[in-house]
Parts: structure tokens; C-alpha cells; sequence
């Protein structure tokens, strides 16, 4: 089975990310898409295995086999676990419905290492912007602001919002290069702090439930192996 064929006859879930998710798109916004199928069971009864991602196919579109998915979900992958939490849902059937259902088996306190690290990463590369152009990519600086406030915010209520409300405009300014450098270093400091400040008294577990996910898992293989 070609992996094309995969997205489009066995995806389970659907959604629309980055700036449109965000409620940070403007008229010159790409739309982003991003999915989850399920391999068929017998394919893994091959030497050769399905492909655990997918991109394409058409431009903009990446997707994920759902063992991988939840996978990447469980480790509190940053994309994986806002893909779980768009607010603008493309196509959903009964497995992906039940995957969404599980949304908050997959949060967990690891969130704060892995958010603020993938945010450290970020941090570095507008640092070498800056010493090598003298500004970040403004883009960046402002999807950057949207993370920290987004990892603050999940570890203080335990629940993922992506849609940015009233910060909107706010961070729209900073996209346009109307902020100045050093004010945008100083939110990113303060909301750093925040988030830090956040963990000890998150109502977030320690640690994702696993075992939920596992069973969810075994079912969804189990009936597609029935179907075949």
C-alpha cells in the first residue's frame, strides 16, 4: 500500500495547525494540516512495515501512523500534544474521536521539560539571528512568545489551550517588527520564571497514563486485524 493511500483511505483524525490554529493568521497564512492513520493490522504481519509518518500527500500536510502518534504523544511532544488539541478538527472518525478522548492521559508534569526545552532551542537560534543580523526572525520571536504562554498556562490549569485570544494583536506587533528586541528578551525571561514557578503546584500527574493509552492501542489493532 503506497503511503499516499494510507493518508487518504485510513486517516483517523484530521486538523488544521500553526497560525490558523493559533488564531494568529493573517490573509498571507499558509494552512497547515496534519493527521493520524491507522495502518491497517495485517501490514504489520510484513518484513516490510508501514511507514510510521507520512508527508504529504499535497503540500502543507504531514502525518502520523497512531502507534507513533501516541508515542510522540506520551513523551509530551510539544507539536504532537497541540496536533491533540487544535481547535479547528478536519475530519474525525470513531478511533479518532476515542483519541481525543484521551487527551488528558497524555499531559503530564513532563510537559514543563519538554516545552521549555524545545523553547531553549528556539531561544539559541534567535540569539544567533541577532549576532549575526542584528534581529531575530520576527516570525519566530513571535511564535516563541505564543509557547512560553502556552507551557505557562497548561502547567497552571493542567489543560492545552493553542488559540491565543486577546494576546493576538499583541503578538501580531512582534511578528511586524514593532517591538522592540530587547522587550521581547524580557518577556521571554518573565514568562521563563512563570512557567518555572508553575510546576510545583500543577495539577498535571507526574506521569502520562500509559496504560490507558496501551489499551486503546491494543483494541484499535485487534478490531482492524478483525476487519481485514
Amino acid at each position: 500500500m503506497r503511503p499516499a493511500d494510507l493518508v487518504r483511505d485510513h486517516t483517523v483524525y484530521a486538523c488544521v495547525m500553526g497560525s490558523r490554529a493559533f488564531g494568529l493568521a493573517t490573509d498571507a497564512s499558509d494552512t497547515d494540516r496534519r493527521g493520524v492513520y491507522l495502518a491497517p493490522t495485517p501490514l504489520f504481519w510484513r518484513f516490510e512495515k508501514p511507514p510510521t509518518h507520512v508527508e504529504g500527500p499535497g503540500e502543507e500536510r504531514f502525518s502520523w501512523e497512531l502507534e507513533r502518534f501516541c508515542e510522540l504523544a506520551l513523551r509530551a511532544n510539544p507539536n504532537i500534544l497541540e496536533c491533540l488539541h487544535s481547535p479547528l478538527v478536519e475530519h474525525l472518525d470513531d478511533t479518532g474521536r476515542e483519541l481525543l478522548s484521551l487527551r488528558e492521559a497524555f499531559l503530564s508534569r513532563q510537559v514543563h521539560a519538554t516545552f521549555t526545552g524545545y523553547a531553549l532551542g528556539q531561544r539559541r537560534k534567535l540569539d544567533a539571528d541577532v549576532r549575526t543580523t542584528g534581529a531575530p526572525r520576527w516570525k519566530h520571536a513571535m511564535h516563541l512568545l505564543r509557547l512560553l504562554t502556552s507551557a505557562r498556562d497548561l502547567l497552571r490549569t493542567g489543560e492545552l489551550r493553542l488559540d491565543v485570544g486577546d494576546e493576538r494583536e499583541a503578538l501580531l506587533a512582534v511578528k511586524r517588527g514593532e517591538v522592540p528586541w530587547p522587550e521581547i528578551e524580557s518577556r521571554m525571561a518573565r514568562l521563563a520564571e512563570e512557567t518555572d514557578a508553575a510546576l510545583p503546584r500543577t495539577p498535571l500527574p507526574a506521569e502520562p497514563d500509559q496504560a490507558r493509552v496501551a489499551d486503546f492501542l491494543y483494541r484499535t489493532r485487534l478490531a482492524s486485524a478483525r476487519h481485514a
